[in-house]
């Protein structure tokens, strides 16, 4: 783990939770260095960190030093491999990316961008057709532009030689580039060892769910049939109504009194304000806007929410809120994103450790778990669901990349291990995501696993404040 767990052990009474003021005036050579690498390629960025020495830094300026340095050392690998270039994905335009997503469009920019995607299908890069379609489809919705019409014919010229199978293993160098992706935005990891661990835990899991349906009573059938009926069971379905609505907050609110009061128990003396949150309702003004659930992280000045998304309420059983609470709230992201939020990551430092803040929110639900949150058996196996959704996600990511797997396989694979798809993830949105993002979902569920094992042979209460005390982290 970077940095040595000692050492940041050693800061956590002296320094935890600088003020964003204090750290500021302390980092000013280090923060015009970090600012400076972030604008370059990365072997000068590189070059410009050398003179820093990270074990005379406050931790939370020794964690940016050191995640800079080890995301470009990775990019730097990336830049040099077949691929040549950064970031989140191999394709230039998605139906999410691209200078066509910008709030004020810039023509020169969409053309810059049109002509990369010419340049890409030269060396072989070309999006894989389904995605391809729904680019184009996205980019159709923009406002009327000559240069998204560019943009759109130069993609439907290249309909015709698009493959038709997604994953970026049957690109030149694509495995390669796909190992280094998963260690960019999370640390040490291969692909076949992740592989091994989450199959692992995805056996884990099914035996465990298996063990409470036969303890409920549940008829006997493959794991996701048994999801199935268990989703359909009226006993835990909220009303479809403003008193439903309500009813479902009242027991979200009711669940996070229980876990704010076993903080202390995990994690010792943390600020007050970063536990002053609740959940909410969407009003109807976002409804009708089309808009999902989201945060609003608390400040020393402000309390947090998490406003939940309710519109299709009979999805959402009283089973499955337990770990929502839990990841969303307390003391999931709440915890870990509000006191980030204090003292802000350098920006490299949130890219180069993108992971570990779902990693944190998973582990949130087995902290949860040890706290006693899921007491009832039914609340037990909405939290095995939870994880049963980010195991067989992360495994369709290898098996899209790295396998070869059709998207039809890869949904009989979703629907065989976890039955029913999460609330906020229906199968075809993770499917039309996931061969655009290669490695994101395997890296978010190994920072999980990863937290979760290093975790087993520590003090709880040093270990977890030590995950929330300076901010994101590689693993």
């Amino acid at each position: 783990m970077t940095p040595s767990r000692r050492n940041v052990l050693a800061g956590l009474v002296s320094s935890a939770f600088v003020p964003a003021n204090v750290r500021a005036q302390s980092i000013t050579p280090l923060r015009q260095a970090l600012d400076a690498a972030a604008a370059t390629d990365p072997d000068e960025a590189l070059r410009l960190l050398a003179p820093f020495n990270a074990e005379g830094l406050q931790p939370t300026d020794r964690l940016d030093l050191t995640t800079a340095r080890a995301g470009l050392t990775i990019d730097a690998a990336i830049a040099r491999s077949a691929f040549g270039r950064t970031g989140r994905s191999p394709y230039r335009v998605t139906p999410t990316t691209g200078a066509w997503k910008a709030a004020r469009l810039d023509p020169a920019k969409i053309d810059a961008d049109t002509a990369a995607i010419l340049a890409d299908a030269e060396a072989g890069i070309i999006l894989p057709r389904l995605s391809l379609d729904r680019t184009v489809d996205a980019l159709r919705t923009a406002p009327e532009n000559p240069a998204i019409d560019r943009q759109i014919s130069t993609l439907e010229g290249l309909r015709d030689i698009a493959p038709s199978a997604p994953g970026v293993g049957r690109l030149r160098g694509g495995a390669d580039w796909y190992a280094l992706q998963l260690q960019r935005s999370l640390g040490t990891m291969t692909p076949p060892y992740a592989e091994r661990r989450l199959f692992a835990e995805l056996n884990r899991l099914h035996a465990r769910a298996a063990r409470l349906f036969d303890q409920v009573g549940a008829p006997k059938g493959a794991i996701a049939e048994r999801y199935g009926k268990l989703w359909r069971d009226d006993r835990f379905l909220y009303n479809d109504s403003d008193a439903g609505h309500a009813e479902a907050i009242a027991d979200m609110n009711r669940m996070l009194a229980t876990a704010r009061s076993r903080i202390r128990a995990m994690f010792g003396d943390l600020p007050q304000w970063s536990l002053n949150a609740t959940a909410r309702p969407l009003s109807h003004q976002e409804i009708g806007s089309g808009r999902g659930g989201y945060r609003e992280l608390p400040t020393p000045t402000r309390p947090g929410a998490y406003v939940v998304d309710l519109k299709d309420i009979r999805r959402r059983p009283r089973w499955t809120l337990p770990s929502v609470v839990a990841h969303e709230l307390l003391p999931g992201h709440m915890i870990q994103l509000g006191l980030e939020s204090a003292t802000p990551p350098h920006p490299l430092r949130i890219d180069y450790a993108s992971a570990f803040v779902e990693g944190w929110g998973i582990y949130a639900e087995q902290l949860a778990e040890r706290a006693g949150a899921y007491a009832d058996p039914h609340d037990e196996l909405g939290h095995i669901h939870w994880l049963l959704f980010r195991v067989s996600r992360a495994l369709v990511d290898l098996g899209v990349h790295l396998h070869g797997w059709s998207i039809d396989h890869s949904r009989e694979r979703l629907i065989e291990w976890q039955g029913k798809p999460a609330y906020f993830a229906p199968f075809d949105v993770e499917l039309a995501r996931i061969p655009l993002e290669p490695a994101s979902r395997v890296a978010e569920a190994m920072a999980w696993l990863t937290i979760a094992d290093n975790g087993h042979d520590t003090p709880s209460i040093p270990y977890n404040h030590e995950m929330v005390a300076y901010g994101r982290r590689r693993i």
